[in-house]
């Protein structure tokens, strides 16, 4: 071993090790049908060919016909930045890995959260009604005008985006010397110890629970018929086109969040109640709150980024009000749900099984 290579961890081998491959397989992908975007002129699903949601996607600033070769280029260079991070760790070219990590970090960015805009959470929020009401018609959509091209192209950008910052995540904490997988390095890191996680974690529970709890208390107002941050007229008009129960959807979604919210800092957050038959008293898995929080909370902040920078957001009920102050809290509730999932993560992670530590 050369004084260059990273000498300290050699951890087993394990599923996450697949992060890079798959990043890279994903996004070199995705760049190859943008290149073919770019060379036939079609296919490029947003800005102006996003008719129906793309004034609520800032890549309405990019030109149609500049889009699809940025994104092949963007996504074959990020494909190569992770196919880099697949070789072993040294420390010796540090400018390089520095110009690495910034264009990885940056690609991941503007994937999972740029791209992806507020279309994103909406379907979240309206899937389980979708899916419940489909045999029956109801609601009465085109589930084609739902789940379009557009839609499937803002998902597959922020798988992406989250595949590719694991995968740098994980190369960053390799060429470090700490553990790829729990980012233990053997010294003590105080603010990540349970007990100190513990604190902090609740904090950002309540703050992420308290975020949507407003939202949905302004659309199930305006359910039951209080027009809370409206005018009477226009609550009228939604509850005549039924728009005001898509509204309670939405708000009764955000509800049920931010219930699961508090989860991860109560007891029934880390053991089955005993209400759940078969389940009850048993661990919760850590990845079945780890995975699915750590989702919304990338689709919070990027909603949260393509509606402040809407012009149509602010025309909503002619500018701030109850209707809106809520949604302008949403990159708080975004960044408090991520560091409330990272410190119930911290709290339950145990024993690494790749280093042994913990």
């Amino acid at each position: 071993m050369t004084t260059t290579d990273v000498p300290t961890h050699r951890p087993a081998p394990g599923r996450l090790d697949r992060l890079a491959p798959l990043a890279a397989g994903w996004l070199g992908l995705w760049g190859l049908l943008a290149l073919v975007s770019a060379v036939t002129g079609a296919g490029y699903p947003f800005g102006a060919n996003d008719p129906v949601d793309g004034e609520a996607n800032l890549l309405r600033l990019v030109p149609t016909d500049v889009g699809a070769p940025l994104f092949a280029v963007l996504l074959l260079g990020a494909a190569v930045a992770a196919l880099a991070m697949t070789g072993p760790a040294r420390r010796r070219a540090r400018p390089l890995n520095t110009l690495l990590s910034a264009y990885a970090w940056t690609v991941a960015f503007l994937l999972a959260v740029v791209v992806p805009d507020v279309k994103v959470l909406v379907i979240l929020g309206y899937l389980p009604i979708l899916i419940v009401g489909a045999p029956f018609g109801w609601p009465p959509v085109d589930y084609a005008d739902v789940f379009t091209w557009a839609l499937f192209a803002r998902c597959a950008a922020m798988v992406g985006g989250v595949l590719l910052a694991g995968a740098v995540l994980r190369w960053q904490r390799r060429t470090a010397g700490a553990c790829p997988t729990c980012r233990r390095d053997g010294a003590d890191h105080g603010w990540t110890t349970p007990a100190s996680a513990a604190r902090w974690g609740r904090v950002a529970a309540w703050t992420a629970a308290t975020v949507p709890a407003l939202y949905a208390l302004t659309r199930l107002a305006w359910a039951v018929g209080v027009p809370l941050g409206i005018e009477r007229s226009f609550l009228d008009e939604m509850r005549e086109s039924g728009l005001v129960w898509a509204g309670a959807g939405l708000g009764g979604f955000a509800l049920v969040g931010a219930v699961l919210t508090l989860g991860l800092v109560q007891r029934w957050g880390e053991r089955f109640p005993r209400w759940m038959i078969g389940l009850a008293g048993r661990p919760v898995p850590v990845r079945l709150a780890v995975v699915p929080a750590t989702l919304v909370a990338v689709a919070v902040t990027a909603a949260s980024l393509g509606l402040l920078a809407t012009p149509a957001f602010w025309d909503f009920s002619a500018g701030l009000s109850l209707a809106t102050a809520p949604m302008l809290l949403w990159p708080v509730w975004g960044v408090a749900l991520g560091a409330a999932t990272y410190a119930y993560h911290l709290r339950r992670r145990g024993t690494c099984r790749s280093c042994g530590q913990g």
